[in-house]
């Protein structure tokens, strides 16, 4: 008689550090791998200012849990302290690995024993213990394959990297790294790897990448290779990049309608409304704030605005009589925090302003909008160059940005000569990241290759 055993199904541990826009691509790869029949923990040292939207902790919904890392002297998600980014990384990498490992104890003493551990960038501490305990390790790149390849390049010394303070009249400040188009100083300067003050994220990052090779059995990318096939292409000479994106929310979650906002795009004309939204850590100065209040009222157009809480003080300015007009009547509509995703895969939405933060030009990819490209720092300028040069689905705005040059870059998206062409080729981008992450795409199959190994 041949005994048969039921399999242990897999169980994969992911770790994010505490910002939301590390958080949300994490979670999304996580519910995937849930989807495909694996159990998936969830974890950060949460915090008050990022929202996790699970019932409860320890709750399974579909296979995905969500547990708050705690213990080891963590501190609670109230605390004060979280709100200075270098003191909340400082801490949870100090108090993080005793945390972690309890965690990992709890779950196996629970019959849930960890399969393997996932985690984004910025968190090596959460490598080193999955190492410590023999668990197979993997990463979740959240920006593009084209940042991956530049960071790694600059860490291995692959690519001849001007000094910071390169700027010799006559010399050349461009980078030639395969698969890229050249990229100048201007583009690299805001940069982590020349951040000076910042020597402790640049320290994680060198330690993330420096073993990645060695140390992290997969290698995960917010892409598709559609969209970044050549710069995949080439970095798979040194590290095998899986692409599993563009990870955003699953269309069949239905929108939920915050603040009004689906409700009141519901009752604009198709392909009409301007759509602003910065990020959860770009605050602009209030001088810049009302600039872009005057730009958006100067146009006539519809237009949905995300402010941030710290920023909101400018609406009762007395200069700003053209904003509220435009609120009062309804022509405008200003709102702390939506989905962003569901929101730029409204109908309504013709324009997306936006800082080019990595999971922005994602959505903006996957929904098909064209974009106004106003980048601040880190990888922003690097995706504005794609959006606009490579992609094509877009015009960029000086930053700060200025009242006439938004109102002159708003109508160039909308209504100017080229308009129609972006617009055609942003919907093609969104035909494309849908092949990719449907069944058989190249996304699709990444996820599933991981699946099949770890069972």
């Amino acid at each position: 008689m041949t005994m048969t055993t039921t399999p242990v199904r897999p169980h994969a541990l992911l770790v994010s550090t505490p910002f939301q826009g590390h958080i949300n691509p994490l979670m999304r790869l996580g519910r995937r791998l849930a989807a495909k029949g694996v159990l998936v923990t969830f974890t950060t040292a949460l915090r008050a200012a990022v929202r996790v939207e699970e019932d409860s902790d320890g709750h399974e919904r579909a296979g995905f849990r969500f547990e708050r890392l705690h213990g080891g002297g963590l501190w609670e998600p109230e605390d004060p302290r979280f709100s200075d980014a270098g003191d909340m990384a400082r801490h949870v990498e100090a108090a993080g690995p005793a945390a972690l490992k309890e965690l990992i104890r709890r779950e196996a003493e629970a019959g849930r024993p960890v399969t393997c551990v996932v985690t984004n960038a910025f968190v090596p501490w959460a490598l080193r213990v999955a190492g410590e305990l023999g668990l197979p390790r993997g990463m979740l790149w959240i920006q593009s394959c084209a940042l991956l390849s530049v960071y790694y390049h600059y860490v291995h010394s692959l690519a001849a990297f001007p000094e910071a303070d390169d700027d010799a009249p006559g010399r050349s400040l461009l980078v030639a790294i395969p698969g890229l188009p050249d990229l100048a100083m201007d583009e690299l300067r805001p940069l982590l790897i020349y951040a000076s003050d910042q020597y402790m994220w640049r320290k994680m990052l060198v330690e993330d990448l420096g073993g990645i090779r060695e140390r992290v059995s997969w290698v995960f990318v917010n892409t598709f290779d559609e969209l970044e096939h050549e710069a995949i292409a080439a970095l798979g000479e040194h590290v095998q990049v899986i692409p599993v994106g563009p990870l955003i929310e699953p269309e069949t979650d239905g929108p939920s309608d915050d603040d009004g906002c689906i409700a009141w795009l519901d009752a604009q004309a198709p392909r009409s409304v301007v759509f602003v939204a910065f990020g959860s850590l770009v605050k602009t100065g209030d001088d810049e704030t009302a600039e872009i209040a005057e730009g958006l009222v100067s146009t006539g157009r519809p237009f949905l605005w995300v402010m941030r809480d710290d920023n909101r003080a400018v609406l009762f300015q007395g200069t700003l009589d053209g904003l509220k007009a435009a609120t009062l009547c309804g022509r405008g509509k200003v709102v702390p925090w939506c989905k962003q995703a569901h929101v730029l895969a409204h109908g309504a939405i013709g324009c997306f302003v936006t800082h080019c933060g990595w999971n922005s030009t994602a959505e903006a990819l996957a929904a098909g909008v064209p974009v106004v490209a106003s980048p601040r720092w880190s990888d922003q300028n690097i995706n504005a160059k794609f959006l606009v040069d490579v992609y094509r689905i877009g015009v960029r705005a000086p930053t700060p940005v200025t009242r006439e040059a938004l109102h002159l870059s708003i109508e160039e998206v909308m209504s100017g000569p080229e308009a129609g062409e972006m617009e055609l080729r942003a919907a093609s981008w969104k035909e494309k990241a849908r092949a990719a992450l449907a069944g058989g795409g190249s996304s699709d199959n990444g996820v599933q290759a991981f699946v099949d190994q770890i069972k």
